[in-house]
């Protein structure tokens, strides 16, 4: 693939794009000056993690591709973390069919460019903003992209709804899907959002926590107090998991190290142990108003145990540090009895065919319809006691 500008040649007042070989080797404070505070998995430190430890790169199916646009002084004015995709897997918003249909009919949809933070089912911004001027002629960079070398299509997945109206505006198709998360109605403790629940759920959840907690003794450690051999615990932790839910764990060994590195204070440990030895362990990241749960796993299995690490722990070291969410992960419709209700997720397309992408477009107006009447249903469903 070529990396120079999607533009051939400058004229007066023209933007200009060029696709960088990394992330890593772009500059930690433009590139953050672009992403904002609010959410880790888009920021330098995050992304480079992801290049230095291998987790992508050769052999990954994941080729970073940044393209990015600089404003007079060569600073960068805005960026997108993207990617030369040969495969769907680590993205959570699933193509694959979309991909046999266009083979079947003959055509080649990989590789394709993926607008993405890298395995992490997070909502958040895709279009990484200093001039908020430069969005759409950002999306236009990445089209044409596309279109200079034969890309058959480029997806953004979990983009923050406050961009959605840009991509509509360069009139890419919206693809909806659903995530629970845990809101913080401004609960003094645990016991206080307990309260808000009917009845039933309470006792039940109550009875959730004393059976995990009676066999194991729980701690939270965050920053330079998670040790290079609760490391060593979480990645056995972590392999197992990852090799029941994907075949091989999508992470490297290295990442964890490079992630502790260059962003422990935004990192907390929660895990269980047995005569002071872990057993089980799942991973958070800290944002500005989000306690993020990323990755769970364990070396016995015990009753309850997942529930009491991945959601209610979460809501206790939310509420501690007095944070808005908790978004636990992708899936689960079994996070709606523990408190996560069920919210909207966004994805914006953009298909290089016409033919393609007409009956792509089609495909998703039913599909939203269908989305957005589960999460009506689900909502009236939940736990929380019933109002009048």
């Amino acid at each position: 693939m070529s990396d120079s500008p999607p533009t051939s040649t400058e004229k007066p007042g023209e933007i200009i794009a060029r696709v960088a070989d990394d992330i890593a080797s772009l500059p930690q404070d433009e590139w953050d000056n672009c992403a904002g505070i609010n959410n880790p998995f888009v920021s330098h430190a995050f992304l480079s993690a992801m290049e230095e430890s291998g987790s992508v790169g050769p052999g990954t199916g994941w080729k970073s591709l940044p393209i990015l646009i600089e404003d007079t002084a060569g600073k960068i004015a805005a960026c997108l973390p993207s990617y030369l995709k040969s495969h769907s897997q680590g993205e959570y918003i699933f193509d694959q069919q979309w991909a046999h249909a266009f083979e079947n009919a003959g055509g080649q949809y990989y590789p394709k460019i993926q607008v993405a933070s890298p395995f992490s089912p997070v909502p958040g911004p895709r279009l990484l903003l200093r001039d908020e001027a430069m969005a759409v002629p950002l999306l236009r960079a990445a089209e044409q992209l596309a279109a200079n070398n034969r890309i058959s299509s480029v997806h953004a997945t979990f983009v923050a709804e406050n961009q959605l109206d840009y991509f509509r505006e360069a009139g890419w198709m919206i693809r909806s899907d659903s995530q629970f998360h845990w809101r913080n109605d401004g609960y003094a403790d645990f016991e206080q959002f307990l309260a808000a629940l009917s009845s039933r759920k309470r006792k039940a959840i109550r009875k959730e926590r004393r059976r995990a907690k009676e066999a194991v003794d729980i701690i939270h450690v965050s920053g330079a107090d998670i040790t290079s051999e609760y490391w060593d615990y979480f990645w056995i932790f972590y392999q197992d998991t990852g090799a029941r839910k994907w075949g091989t764990p999508y992470l490297t060994r290295a990442a964890f190290d490079l992630l502790h590195e260059k962003m422990s204070d935004k990192l907390l440990l929660i895990l269980a142990l047995q005569d002071g030895v872990p057993i089980a362990g799942a991973l958070n990241v800290i944002g500005e108003e989000t306690l993020y749960g990323r990755y769970w796993g364990c070396t016995r299995d015990i009753p309850f145990l997942h529930f009491e690490l991945c959601y209610y722990q979460a809501i206790d070291a939310a509420i501690l540090r007095r944070l808005k969410y908790v978004e636990a992960g992708a899936q689960g419709s079994h996070k709606l009895a523990r408190g996560y209700q069920p919210v909207p997720t966004w994805s914006a397309h953009y298909i290089v065919d016409p033919g393609f992408r007409s009956a792509i477009a089609d495909y998703l107006d039913r599909e939203r319809q269908a989305v957005a009447a589960d999460i009506e249903f689900l909502a009236d469903m939940g736990p929380f006691k019933k109002s009048g």
